[in-house]
């Protein structure tokens, strides 16, 4: 499957401060066609009605809720029109039309109008992400909010670890040439490992190795102060004493992170809805994915070096887990640089103009709250 990135939207489509790029599926050979102004209206409304109501909408209906003061006949032509250009879809239990893959992409891009956040939700986002918390508390926050607010599920990853903060750290020997380190990491977490090297170390060497990198590297980003380190004590060997050689040693092995991502996930059970009823095997699916992680993650992954939202409709997301549902992200960062990224999955009818400004403003405010908790 080839997928192609692309920001080409249509500008009253988008509120303000908001960008949408999405993946366009070219190998199974669709691109939005160009249809005539009237069917665009028809189906616009078809949406709106099958996004509010969750049941095939007929001919008739349409031709009510439309301004256009069209026939129900009339209706119903536009409506084969558009089912033979892959928009719509009949059920195969009912005489009215459902919007396809197809339809909510050129509905989204094209069709509406997102608006802004509503201002009581931003300000409980901006409340409840409170610098103050940690960073793993933040992620939890940022979750649970995305859930309630879209009444979905949300999901964030949480940091990637090479960009925490180093506060302080301090080594205490445990003999048998083992070490516990103790890292204090964004002025909140504080992580406990216990490294093995090569030579015992006394627990004043340990004591002056940990001052020295307290005093020279507090506040600096933990992968770039190992890297920095090991560089410039191994450029210069010769004139390293007793001093740099333990804190090279034992920086080496204490400053490594862990390279596995994960998420923190929240309202799951939202996906289960009586008036938006889903084959209970897909859903059994999609809870499966959660669980294993690894292809959502992999997903994920794909949008950490996207600006703006994304958006995937159904299949798009080449995931067949998601084929029935819709995953809009953002990824959000720290200094400017991206370390995670947060979203919102529900169902394909999913209410976009709603959802999409919630999914930005929540990425916009954990990045505010994780950079004002370095600062």
């Amino acid at each position: 499957m080839v997928f192609v990135e692309t920001t080409e939207l249509n500008p009253s489509a988008m509120c303000a401060g908001i960008t949408v790029t999405y993946a366009e599926q070219v190998s199974g050979g669709y691109r939005v066609s160009e249809i005539s102004d009237r069917s665009q209206y028809i189906l616009k409304s078809l949406i709106e009605l099958y996004i509010d109501g969750g049941q095939p909408v007929a001919s008739r209906r349409l031709s009510e809720y439309s301004a256009l003061s069209l026939s129900p006949a009339t209706v119903r032509n536009i409506l084969s029109e558009l089912e033979g250009e892959g928009f719509v879809e009949s059920p195969h239990t009912s005489a009215g039309r459902v919007p396809t893959t197809k339809a909510y992409r050129l509905f989204v891009d094209s069709l509406i109008q997102v608006q802004p956040i509503e201002s009581e939700n931003l300000d409980e986002l901006k409340r409840q992400l409170d610098p103050d918390k940690s960073s793993q508390e933040l992620v939890e926050t940022a979750s649970g909010l995305l859930s309630e607010v879209t009444h979905m599920a949300g999901l964030v990853t949480l940091p990637k670890r090479d960009q925490v903060i180093l506060r302080h750290v301090e080594f205490l020997s445990l003999g048998d040439h083992r070490i516990l380190v103790i890292l204090v990491l964004d002025d909140h977490e504080v992580q406990n490992r216990v490294i093995y090297t090569k030579e015992p170390y006394t627990d004043v060497q340990l004591r002056e190795a940990a001052n020295f990198l307290n005093h020279q590297f507090s506040g600096q980003i933990l992968s770039l102060i190992r890297d920095q380190l090991i560089s410039s004590m191994k450029t210069d060997q010769e004139h390293m004493n007793r001093l740099m050689e333990t804190t090279l040693a034992v920086a080496e092995k204490a400053f490594v992170q862990d390279e596995e991502s994960d998420y923190v996930l929240a309202g799951q059970e939202n996906l289960i809805s009586e008036d938006d009823p889903i084959v209970i095997a897909d859903i059994r699916e999609l809870f499966q994915a959660f669980a294993i992680k690894a292809d959502i993650l992999d997903l994920l992954d794909r949008c950490m070096g996207s600006p703006g939202i994304q958006l995937f409709i159904g299949s798009e997301s080449g995931y067949q887990p998601l084929d029935d549902f819709s995953f809009v992200t953002a990824p959000y960062g720290v200094a400017g640089d991206t370390v995670g990224v947060l979203g919102v999955i529900g169902p394909t009818r999913m209410a976009y103009d709603r959802v999409i400004p919630v999914v930005e403003a929540t990425a916009r405010e954990l990045s505010a709250a994780l950079d004002s908790a370095r600062n």
